[in-house]
This record gives C-alpha cells, structure tokens and sequence, in this order.
C-alpha cells in the first residue's frame, strides 16, 4: 500500500517473537504487526493502516469511488483480515511446536547464530505463541478442511471483480499477500496452483515469497487437491 501511495519509506524487520517487546520498545501500543510510524502517529493493523494512508495521501485510492464496490471491497478486505490471514499463521505457529528442523530453519532465515541451538531454546515461545493463536491438533485440522472454501470465496471475489480490478485496492493488498504465504507451504501449493487466488497472489502479494524446506503437515489431514 505504500508503495502503490509512492510514500517513501523504511522497512524494519523484528526477530520472531520479539515483536511485542521491541513494538512497544518503538512507542506502539499494541503488540501486532504490521506498524506504521507516519506523520507523527503510529497506527497498527491493516485495516487501520489503509485508512491513515488513504487520509494522509488520497490518491492514488485504497478504495474505490463508487459506495456499492467500497462497501464490496471493505467487507472483503475484513474478511481478509479476521478470517483468511489466521489461517496460515496458526497453521505455522503450530508446525514450529512440532518441527525442531522447522524452528532451525526460521532462526537461520532470521540471522540468530547457532540455529539449531536458537531453535531448541525457542521451543517454549512458539508454544506460547501457538496457545495464544489456537493452534493445536484440532483447530489445524479443521483450517486445513476449511481452506478449500476459503479459496472459492477469493476466487468468487476476483470473479466479482472485488478483487483482481486494473486499480489495486485495500482488498487486494489484504488478501493476496495471505494466498501467497499458503503457497509458500510445499504441501499446500497443489490446492491452490492452477486458480484465479494465484495469480492474484501473483500480481499482488510478495515478490518473492519465503518457500519452507520441507512437508510437515500430517498428509492425512489434507484436503483432497
């Protein structure tokens, strides 16, 4: 969203699970990523952050002019954010209590020395952080069941033309960076290759997506591809 504002700007990247103290460290209140520090407030959370942008500089818009598609793109960008975006996280929060290998990998990725020693250590946080998320056996199968209608309800938003429109908006940014994080998981990648969500993650998400080295996931807890 910055970059489609072309406000110029620095990225900060936090060591994970240190992000609460080192926010609050920076003067924010809440202990989520992503914060914004901009024209002297400090916002937190998509949602509000496209809103404090589309204030600040009004063009190019976040959000379209006509109130039936603003009030489309709104509800599917909420939907993003409370329903769609859980999903990965909890189901990787869950796999680094499970995966010494896995926790290794994002300590090295992360630039902690010694990462399969900063891995073991880490064991207790991801635990806490998979608790606090509801990530255990039970809630990850069923967003694994539920993944597949999730990935209707985008393509039926892009179909609509919510999503995917010539004139990027807050939904897209909200939501395609999430399909672009599921297919960075290898075991994942072939329910959603080949559909409109990925090509939309494609277009809009990250450039150049993290893939995880390895299939962690139960393959009897996966939905039919």
């Amino acid at each position: 969203m910055l970059d489609r504002k072309e406000i110029e700007h620095d990225v900060v990247d936090f060591p994970p699970g240190l992000q609460p103290m080192l926010l609050r460290a920076h003067g924010f209140r809440g202990a989520t990523v992503p914060a914004l520090a901009i024209d002297g407030r400090r916002v937190q959370g998509t949602l509000r952050i496209s809103r404090a942008l589309e204030e600040i500089v009004p063009e190019p818009a976040l959000f379209p002019a006509d109130p039936d598609l603003r009030r489309r793109v709104e509800e599917a960008e909420r939907w993003g954010d409370a329903t769609y975006q859980p999903i990965p996280r909890r189901i990787f929060r869950w796999a680094l209590t499970k995966s010494g290998s896995l926790r290794s990998h994002l300590a090295a990725g992360s630039g902690f020395p010694l990462p399969r020693v900063s891995g073991a250590i880490a064991l207790p946080l991801t635990m806490y952080f998979a608790r606090i998320s509801g990530a255990d056996d039970n809630r990850i199968r069923a967003d694994l069941a539920a993944l597949p209608a999730l990935l209707d309800h985008v393509d039926r938003l892009i179909a609509d033309g919510v999503l995917g429109g010539d004139q990027p908006n807050a939904a897209d940014f909200q939501i395609a960076p999430t399909t672009g994080v599921l297919l960075s998981f290898p075991q994942l990648r072939p329910l959603i290759e080949g559909r409109p969500a990925a090509a939309h993650a494609d277009r809009f998400g990250d450039e150049s997506p993290v893939q995880l080295p390895q299939e962690w996931l139960p393959s009897e807890w996966l939905p039919p591809s």
